[in-house]
């Protein structure tokens, strides 16, 4: 009991550190990406065109670094119908601040695949995500990003090929 007590103490005190300068928000995007091959790929393959929207925390630590976690709906992959990936994907990015309207961040981000065609490709991947927002106002912002994918989105199981999804993603999104 008394280190269930002292647990949520700290739960606590960590929450309410984070809350004075924690921010809240929805963002949307534009997305162009495309799948990379190995070996290159004996077929047409084009980058597709999409979008992603969710919602976001960006927990302020300091005046100049934030933690910001995401939760969006992202439309990537390739042009062709067998090669659209759409996912369900959390970034989590450390961000630092360059002077008064710029931020910079970079971390790891994971995606859980949520496409019809679910034979052929893994369920859930891991990018690495980088990205720089300019804030119009003191709410509303823009931003460029960039989605590296690190594992194989394609089932090990069933080819020896693999690919590796890159996006590039611009966005607006306003701070509630």
């Amino acid at each position: 009991m008394k280190s269930l007590i002292l647990s949520l103490l700290f739960i606590s005190v960590v929450t309410i550190s984070f809350a004075q300068g924690t921010s809240y928000g929805v963002r949307g995007g534009y997305n162009i990406s495309n799948l990379d091959f190995d070996p290159d790929a004996d077929f047409e393959n084009k980058h597709r065109n999409g979008f992603a929207f969710g919602g976001f925390v960006d927990f302020g630590i300091s005046d100049n670094f934030s933690l910001l976690t995401e939760l969006q709906y992202s439309a990537e992959g390739g042009k062709a119908e067998e090669l659209r990936a759409d996912y369900i994907q959390m970034p989590i990015m450390a961000r630092f601040g360059i002077g008064n309207k710029f931020t910079f961040g970079a971390g790891p981000m994971i995606s859980l695949k949520t496409w019809k065609n679910l034979d052929g490709f893994s369920t859930f991947t891991i990018s690495g995500v980088g990205g720089l927002e300019y804030m119009i106002t003191s709410e509303l912002f823009i931003d460029a990003r960039v989605h590296y994918g690190l594992t194989n989105i394609l089932d090990e199981d069933l080819t020896d090929a693999e690919a590796q999804n890159t996006t590039f993603q611009f966005g607006f999104g306003i701070k509630i």
